[in-house]
């Protein structure tokens, strides 16, 4: 990547014509900065004083291009081929201003007249409307350098992540722009302890129902919550609150809606044009060519907008096993092979390696994460050692293993022991997103809850198991909203969540048993701060099936502390289980998911709120010297029913 590429390149800001080496870098598929380009630009003076609006667009292909807005009452301004090696048309329109909407009228080469949304538009209509709409020059105030300056420290494992999924639109009505949804996510997430909020896409997108998942407008932060200003105020307020923000990325695939990015000038422009490669079978969308320096700078540029332009902390990349494999989800005959005769996206692969290599570049300590669902080699391996470059991985091996076992009756547990045991075999080839996401609850599958084997209370009882099993392994949780209100009913999108649950006690045990694991993972950080290394984790009972018990240790730096998991995961209760501890002396319970304060059967008389208010001797156990499990210490405790533990100890040394 050539260094020049960092910078936009000259300009003249008085004619607002468009510099030779914008245009150079544009070919090259190189220029970082492509929105301050491409797109509506205010420049120089118009009437009144007021700045010109310069508009600029890539259409090759095109036979002749105009923008047609509000000012010139939609009547056709021919822009002009500034650049025909590039395809790059221009005008200056000195009577266009900020707030209006605008579309490009698009000849074609055989003649047929298109009018498209701007594929680099910063701001929208609302849906169902369509136009683009020229912006105001951001006048927001960021209030966030003490987060931007520290928020390393997540990348580097210095700081915990636990994350809050939401999609923005059904989390509460009433709440329909940013700034209440600023103040009511942020207060609401913070006080149950997670450190980030991960948005379904909030790139504009045309149809509510695909949850921003088939964007139009990559530059544009949806109208549905106001404007991109009010976008910066949401990120602003929640990193005042020191809650982190992911955005959800789309650079798999887009849709075919005429007005927007399809045969954008009459030709595949965007989308590659062989149909084997260019659509995609299972959505209905196109899929781009990552292989034309135009598209790939699109997109790498869209990368770098979210974070330079948002402050958003990282982005989580969207359906990436889509794009590693030419095949996926393609019978035989729908593909077509790589240059080399394999299955493998070449172009595909290319750009994300470069979106990951450009981000950490300008935005080191931003979050790369990918959904990716198969085992492709080095997700999170770097890009000079032959990997992808992403920072973590979702692992959806552990959420399907670990939901499909929830789902059996205990009974037969014991038969499929190891599906709990499985992803730790792999659990440090890369570093690792525990998801239980939105996509586990909906489409039939029924909400967690339901889910869960058994009466009701045992659902509860599972539930709360599953939490305190994800919080204590290696790998940072995710839930979607409304995980924490125990729904019965899986997620609708089209109504918000279910917040009356909360008063009712088994669901307000599943909320307040998060914030509890929350604080004890703060107070304990040896269950997140040795995530990537293997010595930091230790089976104590890994082959206990006749009990459905499981037990580890998580090491905190330094061998300093310690966390001790244990999980029964029958409706039986075991009395007198003797555990392997990796000292003797006192050890603090500080999470019984058992407690009847959460709704449990309260077998060990466990308080949980003895969390917060510290170690309370009714409920430590007492490591003696009996070796036990490969370990030189050893306690006996009660476990209570279809219950995780946790036991916490500083070093005697």
């Amino acid at each position: 990547m050539s260094s020049s590429s960092h910078h936009a390149g000259a300009r003249n800001g008085s004619t607002g014509s468009i510099g030779e080496l914008d245009l150079h870098l544009l070919g090259e598929g190189n220029h970082r900065r492509l929105w301050e380009v491409l797109g509506p630009q205010l420049v120089g003076a118009g009437g009144a004083g007021a700045p010109s609006v310069r508009f600029a667009v890539w259409a090759p292909n095109a036979q002749a291009v105009a923008v047609v807005g509000d000012w010139n009452s939609w009547d056709p301004e021919p822009l002009t081929l500034i650049d025909e090696p590039t395809g790059v048309w221009s005008i200056v329109c000195p009577t266009a201003r900020s707030g209006q909407c605008y579309k490009y009228e698009i000849v074609t080469a055989d003649g047929r007249t298109l009018r498209k949304a701007d594929p680099m538009a910063r701001q929208t209509e609302e849906p169902p409307s369509d136009a683009s709409v020229v912006p105001d020059p951001p006048a927001h105030e960021w209030a966030d350098a003490e987060w931007m300056h520290h928020r390393g420290a997540t990348l580097a494992g210095d700081a915990p992540m636990r994350i809050y999924e939401v999609h923005l639109a059904s989390w509460k009505r009433g709440v329909a722009n940013w700034d209440d949804l600023a103040e009511q996510i942020g207060e609401h997430v913070a006080a149950l302890g997670f450190t980030h909020v991960e948005l379904l896409p909030v790139a504009e997108h045309p149809y509510g129902g695909s949850w921003g998942y088939q964007v139009s407008g990559y530059y544009a932060p949806t109208a549905r919550f106001g404007t991109p200003d009010g976008m910066r105020r949401f990120v602003d307020v929640l990193h005042g609150r020191g809650l982190g923000v992911i955005v959800d990325w789309v650079p798999a695939h887009f849709p075919k809606d005429a007005w927007s990015l399809g045969r954008f000038d009459g030709t595949p422009l965007y989308e590659h044009p062989d149909p084997r490669r260019g659509e995609h079978p299972d959505w209905g969308t196109y899929v781009f060519d990552f292989g034309r320096n135009e598209v790939r700078n699109f997109l790498v540029a869209n990368a770098l907008y979210w974070l330079d332009e948002f402050h958003v902390d990282g982005l989580r990349v969207d359906a990436v096993a889509s794009m590693l494999y030419l095949d996926y989800s393609r019978e035989h005959g729908q593909w077509a092979p790589n240059k080399d005769g394999g299955r493998e996206h070449l172009e595909a692969i290319e750009l994300l390696r470069e979106t990951n290599t450009v981000v950490a570049e300008e935005f080191p300590d931003a979050l790369m994460i990918a959904e990716e669902s198969t085992s492709w080699p080095g997700v999170t391996h770097p890009v000079d050692d032959g990997g992808l470059g992403f920072s973590h991985k979702w692992n959806l091996g552990w959420m399907h293993d670990s939901l499909g076992y929830l789902a059996l009756d205990p009974v037969h547990r014991r038969y499929h022991h190891n599906e709990m045991t499985f992803a730790q075999l792999y659990a440090y080839n890369e570093r690792f997103v525990l998801p239980l996401s939105h996509d586990e609850v909906v489409h039939g599958k029924g909400s967690l809850l339901h889910k869960m084997n058994g009466d009701d209370w045992q659902k509860f009882a599972t539930l709360r198991c599953l939490l305190a099993w994800q919080w204590a392994l290696p790998g940072a949780p995710l839930v979607f909203m409304g995980t924490e209100l125990a729904s019965w009913q899986e997620w609708n999108d089209g109504a918000e969540l279910p917040w009356h649950l909360a008063d009712y006690a088994p669901h307000r045990g599943v909320h307040d048993l998060i914030q509890s694991m929350s604080s004890a993972a703060d107070a304990w950080p040896a269950l997140w701060e040795r995530d990537t290394d293997p010595a930091g984790f230790e089976w104590l009972a890994a082959d206990d099936a006749e009990h459905s018990v499981y037990a580890f240790t998580r090491w905190g730096s330094g061998g300093a502390s310690a966390v001790v998991c244990i999980a029964n995961f029958t409706p039986v209760p075991r009395p007198g289980y003797r555990v392997g501890l990796p000292w003797g002396g006192r050890w603090q319970v500080v999470l019984d998911t058992d407690s009847p304060n959460w709704w449990g059967s309260g077998h060990r008389g466990f308080d949980g709120d003895s969390v917060a208010a510290g170690a309370d001797p009714v409920d430590d156990v007492i490591g003696d010297d009996t070796p036990w499990q490969g370990q030189g210490s050893s306690g006996v405790l009660d476990v209570g029913p279809l219950s995780v533990l946790w036991l916490a100890a500083p070093s005697p040394g």
